[in-house]
This record gives C-alpha cells, structure tokens and sequence, in this order.
C-alpha cells in the first residue's frame, strides 16, 4: 500500500476524491491514501481582457473594451467545492475558463444593451456599468466564481459606425456656440448696466438740484418769517408755525410722489427685463428640444450623409439665431437708450415743476404775511377806535401826530418860504389890562391868542381844521393888527 502526505501552497487548495469520500473533499493538507485521488488548485485571481460586440436599442453596435478580475472566494466553501468542479479537469488560464467567462459577460452585455438606447449608455456608463456587474456575478455565482474588480473602459466605435466621434464633435461644437452665447450675454449685461448708471445719476442730479433749490426757497422764506415776527404780534407766529407744518407735509408728499414713481419704473424695467429673459430662455429650450429631436432622428438614420447634411444645416441656423440674436441686442440698446432719454426728459419736467411750486409757494407766504400785517393793523385801528369812544376823527389825529404829520407841514411851510419875504401878520385878541405885565400868565396867554390866527392861517393854506380836543375857533373872533 502506498500513501503519501500532501501540503498547499497559500494560495492552493487540495482537491480529494475516491475511497471512502462521497463527493469531493478540500484540505489544505491532507494524507493521501490508496485509492484515492489529489488535484491541486490555484484560487488566486485571473485577469480577463477582451473587447465586448454590443449592440443599443437603437441597433447601433459599439465596443466595450473591458477588463475583469475573477476568481473563487476562500472563505466559501461551497463556492470553492463548484470552482474545483470547474477547473478539475483543466487549467485556471485554460481556453475552457475563459471562453466561459467571456460568454457569459458578453451575453448579459449584449442582452443589457439591446434594452437601453446610445444616449442612455453615454450618459449613464457608470449605472451601465454596475447593471453589467449586477447581472454577469448571478451567472458567475453557480461556478462559484466572483469578480474582484471589473474595469470598463470608454465606448468605442465600430469600423463604419462614428456615433461616437459625431457625438464628440457636437458637444465640442455646442459648448462653442454656448460660450459665444454668455460672451454675448455678458457684453449685454454690461450695456444694460452702463446705461442704467447713466439714467440714475442724471435722476439723482436732477433730485439735488430741486432739493437745493427747495432749500434755498426755505431758507429766505425763514427770513422773512422772522422779519414779520418782529412786527407781528402772537397770531401771525401762530400762523408761522401753521405754515411751516403744511410746507412740511407738502415736502414729504412731494417726497412720497417722487419715491413711488421711481420704485414703478424700477418695477416696471424689472418685469421687462425678466419677460426679455424669459424669452429667450423659452427660445433657447426650444431650440435644443429641436437639436435633441433632430440627434434622434440622425441616431434612426445611421447616415454619415444625412449627419453632415444636418450638421451644416445646424450650423446655418446657428448663424441665423446669431444674426437674430445680435439684431435683438442691438433693437433692446436701442429702446434702453430711448428710455434713458425719457427718464432724463421726465427729471428735467419733475426738476422745473418743482422750482415753480417753490416760486408759487414763497409767493402764498409773502401774501399771507401781508394779509396778516393787515389784520395785526386793523386789530389795532379797532382797539384804538374803541379806546378813543369811536371817534373816527380823534383816531385820525392822533395816527397824524404820531406819525410826525404835523411837524412835516410845517417843515414843508418853512421850506416853501424860505429866501422869500413874506408879509408878517400879528393877530391879537385885545390890548393887555392894565396889571398884566407883572403876572406870570401872561405868557401862557399870549401862546394861547396866537392859535386862532394860526389855526386859520393853517386852514386856509392846506385846508385842514384843528383837532377837536384842541377847541374850536369861533367865527369872527380873530382880528389883524
């Protein structure tokens, strides 16, 4: 009888089978009776390599260059009994193993792609590429084999078929044309921009320069207020300050006025400003659903021809929009430029308007305090009135003598005859009594004889009468010497 003791390497396994064993028995070392049979396997991991034929929904066929890493799993015991199943009468690098492996990637491959269309294996590879994995380890599990690690390369056209190629080339050309679309977006923003500065400083110009002038209005109107509160008594401060709280909510509805039509028409140019956008983001939708439907159809097509023709066409309606894009530009600088120029006509209207309600306004006040001198005054003729009895004559001479009437006459009198020689009367009332010489009154009498001629004299020159409380002259009792 001859037995032997066999040993495996780290990597290996010892595969048993004969007498007294019902299947197959793994050992990693084990004596070897008569009757019995050893094979020794190798479980590390094998590289695959090969390019996988693969064909879309759309029947496009395409390669799939591929690379997997398989192998049994050690601690799998059932895995490793299906794997030595596998590999017992051939080699781990036989054809036999990897025919088999490359049959069943390249089915669950094929099946996988013939579900989905180009666009959706370009865009999804790495949800394509666990679906792959997903499926071709199922197929793997009943040889008891597993896949390490898996690498798929980029999709490759096949000789005759450039889809891929093409595709390049579009999203080259699209990413081009869409850089040209933000520079052109850009130059626009920044036109928009300028002009909008532009528009707001000649508006805030405009704003300080009717401020100013307002101010300066105020300022001479507050001069002359104090001025009148000099003369005036506490009704016309009273007034005064009525004014200044009406001037003050004119100011702030005028405020108001102009705040509100500036958010409208800031309003206003946002609304429009975003239509224009929408616009052209409706127009830049529909234009790529166009070049989405028109790849479809040149998918459908498979025509290197039919693909050329519509490339050209793409790029002749590319200019096109260009063209319409450039001309749309200019027609929206335009209409800025026209609304610049009304805002700067509207500011210069809202500027004057201004100035002349300032005018209208310091013109009211000017009155009112001439309205209100006139009541302070006729408050005052009444009060004199009605302290002197009503005596319309006594109030008329008394604002005579306090207003120097009486002296100015008689400078005016004394102007008139000077350099001249005037005839010189004396007027008395009788010869003095004897007595009088020595009284102290004789003076004051004296004084008091000279009135009626003067009161005559004074009346027949200037026509006027003496004040009634200075007495009356009765007629005929004056005589000339």
């Amino acid at each position: 009888m001859v037995f032997f003791y066999r040993v495996a390497k780290a990597s290996e396994y010892l595969a048993i089978t004969g007498s007294g064993i019902s299947d197959i028995k793994l050992a990693k070392k084990a004596w070897i009776l008569p009757g019995q049979s050893c094979t020794v396997f190798d479980i590390s991991p094998v590289n695959y390599t090969f390019e996988v034929h693969a064909m879309s929904a759309e029947k496009l066929p395409f390669l799939l260059p591929a690379v997997f890493t398989i192998g049994p799993r050690s601690d799998d015991m059932d895995g490793l009994l299906l794997y030595a199943k596998l590999i017992s009468p051939h080699d781990k690098l036989s054809n036999h193993v990897k025919e088999l492996v490359q049959g069943v990637i390249e089915g669950e491959t094929r099946v996988l792609a013939a579900s989905m269309t180009m666009e959706e294996i370009f865009k999804g590879t790495k949800q394509f590429k666990e679906e792959v994995f997903g499926k071709v380890q199922l197929e793997l599990n009943q040889f008891g084999l597993i896949i390490y690690n898996a690498n798929v390369k980029q999709l490759v056209d096949v000789p005759g078929h450039e889809y891929f190629s093409y595709l390049g080339q579009k999203t080259q050309q699209e990413a081009a044309n869409q850089a040209r679309i933000d520079v052109a977006e850009a130059k626009m923003k920044g036109a928009i921009g300028s002009k909008e500065r532009e528009g707001q400083t000649m508006q805030y110009a405009a704003k300080i320069d009717a401020q100013t002038k307002i101010f300066s209005t105020q300022r001479q109107g507050e001069g002359k207020k104090e001025e009148i509160k000099v003369m005036s008594e506490v009704k016309i401060f009273e007034n005064q300050r009525e004014a200044e709280v009406a001037k003050a909510d004119a100011e702030l509805a005028t405020k108001k006025a102009g705040w509100a039509q500036h958010a409208q028409m800031a309003e206003v140019e946002a609304t429009k400003a975003v239509a224009i956008r929408e616009a052209e983001l409706q127009m830049e939708v529909e234009r790529r659903n166009a070049l989405r439907q028109t790849e479809k159809l040149k998918a459908d097509l498979l025509s290197k021809a039919v693909v050329d023709y519509e490339m050209k066409v793409q790029e002749a309606n590319w200019e096109l929009y260009e063209k319409q894009k450039a001309a749309e530009a200019m027609l929206y600088e335009q209409q800025k430029i026209a609304e610049g120029q009304k805002a700067a006509a509207e500011a210069a209207a809202f500027s004057r308007q201004q100035q002349a309600e300032a005018e209208l306004y310091a013109k009211k006040k000017e009155a009112e305090g001439l309205l209100a001198m006139a009541d302070a005054q006729g408050a005052y003729l009444s009060k004199l009135l009605e302290s002197l009895g009503g005596n319309y004559g006594a109030v008329r001479d008394y604002l005579m003598i306090n207003a120097g009437t009486y002296q100015e006459i008689a400078r005016i009198n004394a102007e008139a005859v000077r350099g001249l020689q005037p005839k010189i009367s004396v007027w008395t009332s009788g010869g003095e009594q004897k007595g009088e010489g020595g009284c102290a009154m004789r003076e004051v009498a004296g004084l008091y004889k000279m009135l009626p001629p003067l009161f005559k004299t004074v009346e027949e020159q200037v026509g006027m009468l003496p004040p009634a409380w200075m007495g009356t002259m009765a007629a005929g009792r004056a005589s000339t010497d």
